[in-house]
């Protein structure tokens, strides 16, 4: 293997090495690593960003996502999913103080649905001000959905630092996994908020039926619309969806699609992200020897592991949590939003 110091050099590899990548012996999968480690290191050193997401709004989304425990095709009864209205603006500050506790560098701010509504985006934007106004350091990223260019604009206005809208797999794979909008919905989301200098977060979910030719491709896309951050989610099959049934991930294939976008998006944030811990399992610490950043707490419809262990992880490797000056670290963000 030869691909890191190319990569550090400013050569693109190619599509055909990519797919090597992701076909590499699992008994080589140490010396992957370490390509990808040397390209992590040079642009990160040993730091690792914290995300933590806010739930903000739950269910009651017309969106058919195969995956998604939040789908109008999902069995509630069996995915566990409790659905509720946009919470109030105070606790999503409450959620902003709770990050900083943690030490997390980004708060995320979800909502389920297909769009916001004007007042949605409202309520949002004033809690953004205030957190902005109490935690100016705290990057804030908003998942609200398919936007317009007039939210767009009056979230940048807020103090949203970042938009998250996944493409979540290839082109061609799309309509295997959601019919109830296209990938070239998601494609004018991301620009639109590039249009708006909002940092583009998006990313991917992995282990849904897609080809390794599927990997690669949402790879190149990624690099193509230049997206700073990108979530490599691994699919936690939820009961009651679509794709409840689906295994296909193994620790070391993961650990080959987390080397995949690293090389193939050197610069950017690679965030070890949903499905790690049923996933990875004993092989998460070697995620970050890609990957720089992780989510801490709990996911949308999935539970995260212990912030302590998260923590502890990070130290044993002797790497740091990227932050500016934060205060306690509680052994798990727990946010009441009933």
């Amino acid at each position: 293997m030869n691909y890191a110091q190319r990569v550090i050099d400013g050569e693109t590899l190619t599509k055909k090495e990519a797919l090597q990548i992701l076909q590499t012996p699992d008994h080589q999968i140490l010396s992957l690593l370490d390509e990808a480690y040397q390209v992590r290191f040079h642009y990160y050193q040993n730091k690792v960003k914290l995300n933590m997401i806010l739930n903000a709004k739950s269910g009651l989304c017309a969106e058919d996502c195969g995956y998604c425990g939040q789908s109008i095709k999902a069995d509630k009864t069996e995915t566990g999913c409790t659905p509720y209205a946009l919470i109030d603006e105070e606790k999503i500050i409450l959620g902003a103080d709770s990050a900083v506790q943690n030490q997390v560098g980004t708060y995320c701010i979800v909502m389920s649905g297909r769009k916001p509504t004007n007042r949605e985006v409202d309520c949002v934007t004033n809690a953004v001000e205030k957190i902005k106004e109490n935690h100016p350091q705290l990057k804030i990223c908003a998942c609200l959905g398919l936007t317009n260019d007039e939210q767009a604009k009056q979230l940048k206005a807020a103090g949203v630092d970042r938009y998250n809208h996944n493409l979540n797999t290839s082109e061609r794979y799309h309509d295997e996994v959601v019919s109830t909008h296209t990938y070239e919905d998601r494609i004018n989301t991301v620009e639109i908020m590039k249009a708006n200098n909002i940092s583009p977060c998006s990313g991917v979910i992995c282990g849904m039926g897609e080809t390794d030719e599927d990997i690669v491709e949402m790879a190149f896309a990624l690099k193509t619309i230049d997206a700073d951050s990108i979530p490599v989610n691994f699919l936690h099959a939820i009961k009651g969806t679509k794709f409840e049934d689906k295994d296909e991930l193994t620790p070391n294939k993961c650990l080959k699609i987390l080397s995949l976008f690293r090389l193939v998006n050197p610069t950017k944030e690679i965030r070890v992200s949903g499905g790690r811990e049923v996933n990875l399992r004993s092989l998460q610490p070697l995620a970050l020897f890609a990957a720089n950043s992780i989510f801490v707490g709990d996911y949308l419809v999935t539970e995260g592991q212990p912030n302590k262990q998260d923590y502890q992880m990070i130290e044993d490797l002797g790497f740091e949590i990227e932050h500016n000056a934060f205060e306690q670290s509680p052994d798990k963000i727990a946010l009441n939003i009933s």
